[in-house]
């Protein structure tokens, strides 16, 4: 057997199909993004986006792959999906029902599945009619406003967001990795290359020195780096599992395994919600340019402003702590592994376990809230310590490809061990995203 993890990768034909098909789906997906809707000038529409860059606009365009900006058939991407698979997720905290269809098992998740494919289509259809007010309120951007282009682009545009949907079951279901996340994984890094051709502009228009280009590049390579081993950082809650009589006398050994507690469980999602905050009043100057204490109130959360770095990284505290609540409930937990009879070493099972979880989690996740905040305001301090106009990369855009990156390489690392090929790694697995073990 070939020691290549690369050539492995083609000689086992199960994960050869599977990456050649999620290729051919991204191909389809990427050629759809550049394709325009019917009666509307690109150019003018562009030069209106250079001005909403701080907005909703702007950070929904980032998630699309620039399609909002082109105004592409595929202009919503997967976000409407994104968006409501997240409202069902957080509003299972408030409705017993849909927190009871989540723990049914596969019948349950099937259904949430079928309610979330329908929100996608309420939603798509919503925010289709916003962009295409939108883009008849840009002058010269429309050839012929009026109703026919209202309908024409929501039909399209909701189509599209319906058939984006569709695509990224297909990766799910027939390729490699979660197709939602390669999509936004791919719209994401189409952008780097005019990233960093701007970045190489400033170069040589002399914006930026060559030291300070070295040293821009050895920090880049170091918070990549930070990201990655933060990303699959935990701390191991250990778990006893005792010996079990099992049928005819046969005795199952007792086992010890252990509860990863993720230090950044709740992922790139608080600084999503910190951005969609942030930028409330910068979106309002777009939209009402004549009010005045809204310009006022726009001007003080301007990026590189003291006052915006404070506002931006509370808003990520609070969220990560809101979000993390919201998606790891430790009295489950707890009765869990009271119903398998496994216990934590020194905590009584039921109550004090679940107390007990609680208090690490919640510390764990003050060292995780820090960092996500550090990353979201770090491209922001290099602007200003490099005298940049731009930076290729956010800390939105990098958590989402590093976490993407790292869950695609561990599925196509356990299909090479099931064909008993050599991994990614000739030391082992990645830690801690393949060899979680969860009660």
């Amino acid at each position: 057997m070939a020691n290549n993890p690369v050539a492995n990768l083609m000689r086992a034909p199960e994960l050869k199909e599977k990456i050649l098909f999620t290729l051919f789906i991204l191909l389809i997906y990427r050629t759809g993004a550049h394709i325009t809707v019917p009666g509307l000038d690109v150019n003018a529409l562009r030069q209106a986006f250079g001005a909403l860059q701080n907005t909703f606009f702007g950070i929904y365009d980032m998630f699309v792959g620039g399609g909002l900006s082109r105004a592409t058939i595929l202009a919503l991407g997967i976000m409407p999906y994104i968006s409501a698979s997240i409202m069902f997720q957080l509003l299972a905290a408030v409705f017993p029902t849909i927190e009871k269809l989540q723990k049914e098992g596969e019948d349950g998740r099937k259904k949430l599945t079928q309610w979330t494919r329908y929100t996608t289509v309420g939603l798509s259809a919503a925010q289709a009619y916003g962009y295409s007010v939108f883009l008849q309120s840009i002058p010269g951007a429309v050839a012929n406003p009026g109703f026919m282009f209202t309908a024409t682009t929501v039909i399209v545009l909701t189509v599209g967001a319906i058939f984006v949907m569709w695509l990224g079951e297909q990766i799910t279901d027939r390729g490699i990795g979660n197709g939602m996340s390669l999509l936004i994984f791919f719209s994401i890094i189409e952008t780097f290359p005019s990233a960093l051709g701007r970045t190489y502009e400033s170069f040589t228009l002399g914006e930026i020195g060559l030291f300070s280009l070295a040293l821009l590049g050895a920090v880049v390579i170091f918070i990549t780096a930070a990201v990655t081993a933060m990303t699959m950082a935990a701390r191991k809650i250990p778990v006893q599992i005792p010996r079990k009589v099992v049928g005819r006398g046969r005795i199952r050994e007792g086992q010890k395994s252990f509860i990863p507690l993720r230090v950044n469980s709740a992922g790139v999602m608080p600084i999503i919600f910190a951005q969609s905050f942030i930028v409330v009043p910068g979106t309002a100057t777009a939209l009402f340019p004549s009010v005045g204490w809204i310009q006022t109130m726009a001007d003080m959360f301007q990026p590189q402003t003291l006052g915006y770095d404070i506002t931006y990284g509370l808003l990520i505290l609070f969220f990560t702590y809101f979000y993390t609540a919201i998606i790891f409930n430790p009295v489950d937990l707890a009765e869990n592994l009271k119903k398998q009879g496994a216990f934590i070493p020194g905590v009584k099972p039921g109550a004090r376990t679940a107390e007990y979880i609680d208090r690490v989690l919640t510390r764990v996740t003050l060292p995780g809230a820090i960092y996500l905040a550090l990353i979201a305001l770090v491209p922001f301090w290099i602007i200003r310590a490099f005298g940049i106009n731009t930076f290729f990369f956010g800390g939105t855009s990098l958590l989402i490809v590093v976490g993407v990156g790292l869950d695609t390489v561990q599925q196509a690392q356990q299909l090479l061990l099931l064909r008993h090929y050599d991994g990614f790694m000739k030391k082992g697995r990645v830690k801690m995203r393949g060899r979680q073990r969860y009660m």
